[in-house]
């Protein structure tokens, strides 16, 4: 039986350096390269977390990347990053606002230009043990949460075709490292939680190596819940192996998105494995992309008023 109540958790990016090295004419969009600097409107950001009590939201996970001073790693942080005293005023205001705080630290190759130099030490002496720091001290500074988000999604070389340092594990070394990670989080007393599209393409290999432990959020944002869909099958074959599941929507290309995946979910995942939602915008917390937030925020209550607990 579940021992939580369902979780309904809106995703905020304090950092933003995750999608490139580098600025990318290509597709023409500012946002997606790597800056020097925070891009994070405070202002929006307690918008936001006022929208989350009002939509009946429970949880917030924040994506924290470089926009933290680690005092294990202050080189890392980018310029005007959060102090760690900051980081920890703010998760203090999302309790006092009835909301979980549930930290993010994006492992995956293709979404860690926020590490830095040591993005380019992947799988290394040096590599791992800034990993073991940082996720060690985010679990201090959330007072040891209950979850951990360690991402983990779309490490591919198409998904990386733009970027100047293209970084790649296959095999046994994409599973050494993953599992790597998911220790540091178990022995801080967290259960670690990744994104599930490694099973998109690695069936076999992710049921015969995947812990039951991580707790598994496969994504999709389209409209259509067709099982020819492998992003959709996902859900499916997830449920069929036995993993708790948080799924996860967007408006990033369809308004629509959360509220089917809710209805979808309930339908096929069993209730004791479903274990709450997740939605995001896939947005910088920036002024210019308030709307794309709010919309977001409006669908997940939607969802969450349909909902019967």
């Amino acid at each position: 039986m579940k021992s939580q109540p369902m979780l309904w958790g809106y995703l905020v990016h304090l950092s933003y350096n995750m999608w490139s090295d580098r600025d990318v004419p290509e597709i023409q969009n500012p946002h997606i390269g790597a800056k020097p600097y925070l891009r994070f409107d405070t202002g929006l950001w307690h918008e936001i977390l006022q929208r989350l009590v009002k939509a009946h939201m429970n949880a917030v996970v924040l994506d924290l990347g470089d926009g933290v001073k680690y005092e294990s790693h202050p080189e890392i942080a980018v310029e005007n990053a959060w102090t760690v005293g900051r980081l920890k005023e703010e998760l203090i205001r999302i309790r006092d606002m009835g909301l979980e705080p549930i930290p993010k630290l994006n492992f995956s190759t293709t979404h860690d230009a926020w590490l830095g130099k040591y993005s380019r030490c992947v799988s290394t002496d040096v590599y791992y043990e800034v990993c073991q720091d940082l996720i060690a001290e985010v679990v201090e500074i959330f007072e040891r949460p209950r979850l951990f988000h360690l991402g983990m999604d779309e490490e591919t070389a198409q998904h990386q075709r733009y970027y100047r340092y293209v970084v790649v594990r296959q095999y046994d070394l994409w599973w050494d490292d993953f599992l790597f990670y998911v220790k540091q989080v178990e022995k801080a007393g967290a259960r670690p939680w990744i994104w599930s599209d490694y099973l998109w393409h690695h069936p076999e290999e992710f049921f015969k190596n995947m812990p039951k432990s991580v707790l598994q959020s496969n994504w999709y944002y389209g409209g259509e819940f067709k099982e020819e869909i492998k992003a959709v099958k996902a859900y499916i074959d997830l449920e069929a192996h036995g993993y708790d599941q948080i799924p996860t929507g967007s408006n990033w290309s369809t308004p629509e998105n959360f509220p089917r995946t809710v209805e979808y979910c309930r339908s096929h995942i069993s209730p004791q494995r479903l274990l709450g939602f997740l939605q995001t915008s896939w947005r910088p917390t920036l002024e210019e992309f308030r709307r794309q937030h709010m919309e977001a925020i409006e669908a997940a209550g939607r969802a969450r008023e349909s909902w019967k607990d």
